[in-house]
């Protein structure tokens, strides 16, 4: 009965294995440069859609800014 369950969860286990796939929820990092009249909110609604507050936030954090003043130029990186 042992060797049964045993050889069952390692079936299962392999099984697991083979056909897990890495979740598409997530998208690549992009680079993203500043142009002329951008702002932050601006930048997060075109890559996030819908209320772009937490997008904002992810870009601040993401590339360390201080404050919402972005120059024209300026790379940053959209998680």
């Amino acid at each position: 009965m042992f060797v049964r369950v045993l050889g069952l969860t390692l079936l299962i286990l392999v099984a697991w294995v083979v056909f897990a796939r890495p979740s598409s929820g997530s998208r690549p990092e992009q680079t993203y440069v500043v142009k002329p009249h951008d702002t932050l909110w601006s930048i997060a609604g075109r890559a996030y859609g819908g209320d772009p507050r937490e997008g904002v936030w992810k870009i601040q954090q993401r590339n360390h800014l201080g404050s919402t003043i972005l120059r024209v130029g300026q790379r940053l990186v959209v998680p």
